[in-house]
């Protein structure tokens, strides 16, 4: 993602009482951040909203979509 982009998505509860989260993020979302399931976000608060970015990990290569 070159620019800045807004979802909204629904938290849902996995039922498991840890008080965790799962977030669905869409396809368009994950092949514009490269990013398949799998992979780690970092995830920050900045002024109210939730950025993710990819954390990419020396050894690991860069996935082809």
């Amino acid at each position: 993602m070159s620019q800045s982009e807004s979802f909204t998505v629904k938290c849902q509860d996995p039922g498991d009482g840890s008080g965790d989260v799962i977030i669905d993020l869409p396809h368009e979302v994950l092949a514009a951040m490269n990013v398949a399931i799998g992979d780690r976000l970092s995830i920050e608060l900045i002024d109210g909203s939730i950025v993710l970015k990819p954390v990419r990990d020396a050894d690991q290569h860069d996935r082809l979509f």
